[in-house]
């Protein structure tokens, strides 16, 4: 059984959810709208604290302590993402590149990340930068997400 999330926030378009521990975020996710949760621990309190100021200037720079989180390799890859710098993409057969490894496990890496916002996956693109895939979906809410956070950073898609 999932955990409940420790706040949901409102975001533009979208609510976020966080889950922690008293010490280490598990998972940040995009939610529909629904009902919204103010931060019940201080850890959850810092997050919103810093998710919020990243939506006010995408040049924030998050610190949160992340739970260790997925397989050897899923964690090259959501390290190789987090050195992307704001403003700027990679494809995924970049990054494929960059690990040794093939686009399409990127791509799978890409949408089993637990992090999002803070671990960038939406600064990977697909091929001739299209926008690929979002969180696991083809299309659909999490691709305007992409999409916006795209946006949000200055990169036009």
């Amino acid at each position: 059984m999932t955990p409940p999330h420790q706040a949901i926030i409102q975001a533009p378009g979208f609510l976020i959810g966080i889950r922690c521990t008293a010490d280490e975020i598990t998972g940040i996710e995009y939610l529909e709208p629904g009902a919204l949760r103010s931060p019940d621990t201080p850890l959850a309190h810092e997050t919103v604290r810093q998710i919020t100021a990243y939506l006010a200037d995408p040049r924030f720079e998050f610190g949160l302590p992340l739970a260790p989180a997925g397989t050897h390799f899923q964690r090259r890859v959501w390290n190789a993402i987090a050195a992307i710098p704001c403003g700027q993409t990679l494809s995924y057969g970049e990054v494929a590149a960059q690990i040794r490894s093939g686009a399409r496990a990127v791509g799978n890496a890409c949408g089993t990340n637990p992090f999002p916002m803070v671990v960038p996956c939406h600064r990977v693109l697909a091929a001739q930068h299209r926008l690929g895939g979002f969180g696991r979906g083809g299309g659909g809410w999490l691709l305007e997400i992409k999409r916006f956070l795209l946006r949000h950073e200055g990169i036009g898609v």
